[in-house]
Order: structure tokens, then sequence, then C-alpha cells
């Protein structure tokens, strides 16, 4: 009988094996209250978080000032992109009281800003958009003087579904760009680059006083001509306010890391879209959609007055 031998190297190699995360990449632990209370409110209301199913280095932080980005729809997506650690599969039946337990938590945490995401619906006929809608309204009138921020999927394919959550009473629609067109078919297979900025470009025509806002990951093996590209793109439909962030590989199973970028590079990127006409720009390691939400939409609202 013949024995294999199995080389040590070889086994249980990573896939993509994970970079060492430099010095200025840190999240930030806390203890606080504070932190603790919004974890309370979220398990008790069963509700869902991105900051947790994503995994974002920047949780204690956010949650320690009472901040969560709460991601309704269930915590199962219809994709698969290849830099997103939210699991995928076929999602559970939309929970029907979710409209009254979000507005429900928003107003037990006093937020003065809530960022409201979801998970792709893409088994839904209208994606989502309707859900979206209530679950607004129900927050809006529970909390009138809370400003809400809506981060979508792109409604692909759903027609004109989308309309009905411009419908309704938001402040700030956000959706991610995420990376340049030609990774599209390896980082978001599900999406398309041109669709995105299409439902970005019609939120603005549907409403012209709603901030418009997107974001974008580096490290994912784009080059600085193509970020250059999406910022002009961004600009041609009219969006209002860029995030750039640090693509952090979640697994080995993941996309890989193509290389961390300085703080520096991060600035480097700040002036350049700063100089497209961004009414506000948002760019270091640790950047992400909804972090400083409440803040920026406070710096939006003074730019705009600013420019008028």
């Amino acid at each position: 009988m013949t024995t294999k031998i199995r080389h040590p190297e070889k086994v249980n190699k990573p896939i993509n094996p994970i970079k060492k995360k430099p010095d200025w990449i840190r999240s930030k632990l806390s203890n606080s209250r504070e932190f603790f209370l919004t974890k309370t409110v979220v398990n008790q209301n069963n509700l869902v978080t991105v900051c947790q199913e994503a995994n974002c280095p920047n949780i204690t932080e956010c949650w320690s000032k009472r901040h969560a980005t709460f991601m309704i729809m269930g915590d199962t997506c219809t994709r698969a992109c290849a830099f997103c650690d939210v699991k995928t599969g076929k999602p559970e039946s939309i929970d029907p009281f979710e409209p009254y337990k979000i507005s429900n938590a928003v107003k037990k945490l006093n937020l003065k800003h809530v960022v409201i995401t979801s998970v792709d619906r893409d088994d839904l006929d209208d994606g989502g958009s309707n859900h979206f809608y209530e679950v607004i309204q129900a927050t809006r009138k529970k909390n009138p003087k809370t400003s809400i921020e809506v981060l979508t999927p792109d409604f692909l394919r759903k027609g004109d579904a989308y309309k009905k959550l411009l419908e309704a009473d938001f402040d700030v629609f956000n959706h991610n760009i995420e990376t340049v067109p030609r990774l599209y078919l390896k980082v978001r297979p599900g999406a398309r680059y041109f669709g995105s900025l299409e439902l970005l470009k019609n939120v603005k025509k549907f409403n012209k006083k709603v901030f418009t806002k997107s974001g974008l990951m580096v490290g994912l093996g784009e080059d600085k001509d193509e970020l250059i590209q999406v910022m002009d793109d961004l600009r041609s439909a009219e969006v209002d306010f860029l995030t750039i962030g640090q693509y952090l590989q979640p697994s080995p199973k993941h996309h890989p890391l193509s290389r961390y970028y300085h703080p520096d590079e991060f600035k480097d990127l700040e002036n350049i879209a700063k100089t497209k006409g961004f009414l506000l720009v948002s760019s270091s390691p640790l950047t992400r959609s909804s972090y400083h939400a409440d803040e920026d939409f406070a710096k939006l609202k003074e730019k705009r007055l600013q420019n008028n």
C-alpha cells in the first residue's frame, strides 16, 4: 500500500492570505455605558445592524455615541459580492413589524441622525422599495426631528420600483459605487457600474433637495487614474458627498487585498475629489459609508447654505 505524503506548506493554505494591518489601522475599544445601551436596544428589538453583520471596524466608537446603522429586510443577501462579509443565501420573509421596531429603537436611543440600509433582495418584485418606504415613514412619524439617511441597494432589473422609496421623507440618499468599473465582474458580479450611476442620477432628478452620497473602497486592485474617473462620473451624476475608505479583507475566501493605502494617499485623494466639486469628502483608512454620518450631515447643510 502506498502512503501519501502531505506537504505541510500545502495543508490548509488560505486561498487569499490576509495581509497584516499597518499601525494606522486600529479599531477603538470601549466599555462605555452608551455602547452597551445601544447593544441592548438593538437586541431587545431583534434588529439587524450592518455594524455587526459586516464586521465594521468602527462599531465600538459608533455605538459608544449611540449611533448604529440599521439593516432592514433580514441578514441574508441575495448577492455574493466578493468584498462583503454579510451572509449570502435565500432570505426569510420580511418582518411586517420592522417599521415599528426601527422607529422605536431610534426613539429609545434619542438619535439625531439615523442611517437605514438593507441587504439586496433580488427575490422581491420591487427589491424592497416599498418596505424601505414604510420604515422611513414610520421612523419619521415617531421621530420628526431626526434626520434620516438611507443606504440602498441598486434595485437592478426592478424597473421604476425604486421610485416608491423616493416618495418617503428622508434627507440623504446613499448608494455606494464601491469600486472602479474594471473590477466589477470580480468584486460586484451581481451589480452594474452604470446602473448604480443611473440610480444616483435619477434620485437627484427626482428631488434636488435631497443630498446624494456614494462611497469607494481602495485596495482592491484599482489605480489612481481609475479612481479619478469614478469621481468624475459621480460628479456627472450630481453626487454631493463622497466617502473613500480602505478595503479590509474579511477572510481568505474574500477578494484579495492588493495593498493598504497610507493616510497621506487618502489625503491626496480627498484633495483631488474636492477639486471635482463635491460638497463634502471623507477620506481616511477607517472611513465607512455611515461613519460620522450625523456630523457629516450637519456639514452638508452648512456647505449648501454657503453655496447658495
